[in-house]
């Protein structure tokens, strides 16, 4: 295949000099940065949010109308639509943010900004909704203003006109009761009840000062332990069970914008490493304004992990300071007094898998604990799932069955969604090699996957009829050409991407794009924006590696644990095995030339990287990275560190800054001045100290960005080319025909 030029409109890219961009196979390989960036990572159009009804009977989802459409629509399908038809069942559009109801835009409440920074939610209009048990109701709010729609019974009606519901201030995270009679929200830290017969607002609990609020959920809930929810419904709709948080002992920080010097900096609690948490209660609140607190030994057992309010009554676990002990707790609603369901020990710490715990209707504790190697699913105290296949989740349970997302050791690049019923055991609900999850209720059950052809949903229903949900996400302009390889005595994941061009005996420079740490797994067999982005590195004359190494998730405790006490040995090694081994298998990977690129964590790794190991790495950039360990979160870092207090060893060990004096390679510091999860401060700090040790490297800092940088993905790659070129001395492709 050869390369061919052509002009286009658009930023200049930073080969080119005069502006020319070029193609393959009639693509304009320039225009990929502006389709990441318009399709906000290629998460548009893909159906999520999905809520099935408790008969099984209707399902809501959420949607965008295209893949580059950024306004967020409500959808539903309905049994009856297709009932005995084979799979005729049709969507309707039931809420339009863009229709004429909504009567303009408002400004996102600040509680509502961090909520979605939290999810990671970088679209607009609905982006999160609550429904009725019957899903007859659902509420939500667009720009702090609250809004309810009544769906009705017939399917074939078209969708009402939402209606505003009164409110006392800018809402944030509503929730209907499960009777669809009233919905709570949180109003700046207070939680309000609103009766949607007629309006009536109560005040269920007030903010004792400035610090406190009610119902929202605390920085390291939503961001480390993935708790975005601060309040919970009881099943008869007149008490709710919501969290009090006490950011008082927590130090403030602020976040500060240098491009903008009129703009006060913003203060935020952030709890960092061996620094206080936030004093979080738990209290059950009823409308008649009486209280109750839910009681358990808040001096060992500092985090509330998780909460739910069930058929049996309040449902809680909570887990202590050095995370290596969780127990589930059973609350009384009316004394507030708890009992011991389950503890839950380990000698590194005790992974909090979402959804769990929960129990089935006859009351079966569900929970997931690692026995014998494996991350098992508990029902009832009896470990339920085989050898050898880890439990990553709890999807939800339907009267006995628990629906479950599970690998299997002897491939962990396949995340999928399984079903346990006591009375029938196992089976598997997604086919597909890829990435699953879903949730069922009534006897329907949706899938949502990620796979090597994209994005799909589909529903089984209780009658047996089957039907899609249409996925509208973006094509994107390159396909990504994945060679999946197993490499090495650890058996490492990895995936290899080559120019479509790519002849065998053509010396191609490495780039390594990593994640490789605890969290995410990158190496599974699903089309997501960063394989896209890597060929899109791979087209510019890249061969280019993805490997998940030791303390991803998806491979088993022991595997996942192997960080406990130092973050980036172990990783580290790993990528540098995995090159050897592939290197070998492909001579044309030229060792003389490699890079290595990643972000958050992967930004780290990066890091490190190219500072211990300059004999492999020539070059690395590095994104929003945890430079200085001790200006993370409490409940992250501590997990695999311990107290800084008591093991200052490893914080030193497992901190790129502690290191920054050994770089002899270039390095490109990548930063979003708004971060306020990975702060600004990590990179800022390893620049003075590596212009302090007289190392030459580059910052680029990203003004008003936050962690996810949505507002620079079409900038990004091009400027990370052009650093890596330069660095690894990289020819564009063309130039011969240039």
């Amino acid at each position: 295949m050869t390369w061919a030029t052509a002009r286009v409109r658009g930023p200049v890219n930073p080969w080119c000099g005069d502006g020319a961009a070029w193609q393959i196979a009639g693509v304009a390989i320039d225009d990929f940065p502006r389709q990441l960036a318009s399709t906000k990572y290629f998460t548009l159009g893909i159906p999520h949010a999905v809520t099935v009804s408790q008969d099984g009977g209707r399902v809501l989802f959420l949607r965008t109308r295209g893949g580059e459409d950024p306004v967020t629509c409500l959808w539903g399908l309905d049994l009856a639509d297709g009932a005995g038809d084979g799979g005729g069942v049709r969507e309707r559009l039931i809420i339009d943010p863009a229709a004429s109801w909504h009567f303009g835009p408002g400004d996102v409440p600040e509680a509502e900004r961090v909520r979605r920074e939290r999810a990671r939610e970088t679209a607009a209009g609905i982006v999160a909704y609550s429904a009725d048990a019957d899903c007859r109701t659902v509420v939500f709010a667009l720009d702090g203003r609250l809004w309810v729609l009544g769906l009705g019974d017939d399917p074939r009606a078209p969708a009402g006109v939402p209606e505003p519901v009164p409110a006392a201030g800018a809402a944030t995270d509503p929730r209907i009761d499960p009777a669809g009679q009233r919905v709570a929200y949180v109003a700046d830290g207070a939680l309000h009840v609103t009766e949607l017969a007629d309006g009536t607002g109560r005040l269920l609990a007030a903010p004792e000062h400035d610090e406190v609020s009610y119902g929202l959920a605390e920085h390291v809930a939503a961001e480390s332990m993935l708790r975005f929810r601060g309040y919970w419904w009881a099943p008869d709709g007149r008490r709710l069970l919501a969290a009090r948080v006490d950011n008082s002992p927590v130090r403030r920080w602020w976040i500060a914008d240098p491009a903008d010097p009129e703009r006060a900096p913003r203060a935020v609690r952030y709890p960092a490493a061996g620094t206080a948490n936030a004093d979080v209660t738990l209290h059950v609140l009823r409308l008649d304004g009486t209280r109750t607190e839910v009681t358990w030994d808040r001096s060992t057992y500092e985090y509330l992990a998780a909460a739910e309010w069930d058929s049996q009554g309040p449902l809680l676990s909570v887990q202590s300071r050095d995370q290596r002990t969780v127990m589930v707790l059973a609350a009384d609603a009316v004394t507030g007094q708890t009992t011991l369901l389950h503890t839950e020990r380990d000698d590194a710490w005790v992974e909090l898998a979402p959804g769990t715990p929960a129990r089935t209707s006859a009351g079966d504790l569900v929970t997931v604990s690692d026995r014998g190697g494996s991350r098992r699913l508990v029902v009832g105290g009896a470990a339920v799932t085989p050898d050898g296949l880890h439990v990553g989740s709890v999807s939800g349970t339907d009267g006995e069955a628990v629906y479950f997302t599970a690998t299997d050791e002897h491939d962990p690049t396949e995340r999928h969604l399984w079903r346990y019923d006591p009375g029938q055991g196992m089976s598997r609900c997604s086919a597909d090699p890829g990435v699953h999850d879903g949730a069922a209720a009534g006897g329907t059950v949706v899938v949502l996957s990620r796979t090597e052809g994209g994005s799909a949903a589909a529903v089984a229903w209780r009658d047996g009829t089957r039907a899609a949900i249409a996925s509208l996400e973006a094509e994107p302009l390159l396909e990504p050409r994945i060679t999946w390889l197993t490499v090495g005595a650890r058996k490492l994941r990895a995936a290899l991407l080559l120019p479509s061009w790519y002849q065998p005996g053509t010396r191609l420079p490495v780039l390594l794009s990593p994640y490789g740490g605890p969290f995410m797994q990158r190496v599974v067999r699903a089309r997501d924006a960063a394989f896209c982005e890597e060929q899109w590195f791979a087209e510019q004359g890249f061969a280019v590696l993805v490997i998940d190494g030791r303390g991803t998730p998806g491979r088993g405790p022991q595997w996942s644990k192997a960080v406990f006490g130092d973050t980036l040995a172990a990783p580290l090694d790993d990528q540098v095995d995995a090159l050897d081994a592939i290197s070998a298998q492909f001579p044309d990977l030229d060792r003389g030339r490699v890079g290595i690129r990643g972000w958050s964590y992967g930004g780290a790794l990066a890091a490190i990287a190219v500072i211990r190991r300059p004999d492999v790495f020539h070059a690395a950039v590095s994104g929003a990275a945890p430079h200085d360990q001790r200006l993370y979160d409490t409940h992250w870092r501590e997990r695999f560190l311990g107290l800084p207090q008591q093991n200052p060893e490893g914080y030193d060990r497992s901190s790129t800054i502690t290191e920054a004096a050994s770089l002899t390679r270039p390095l490109l510091l990548i930063h979003g001045m708004a971060d306020d999860n990975v702060v600004v401060a990590h990179t800022l700090r390893m620049s003075a100290a590596l212009l302090a040790a007289g190392r030459p490297h580059q910052v680029l800092p990203l003004s008003g960005a936050t962690h996810m940088a949505a507002d620079a993905l079409g900038q990004l790659p091009l400027h990370e080319l052009a650093f890596l070129a330069r660095s690894l001395g990289v020819a564009r492709p063309d130039a011969d025909l240039r």
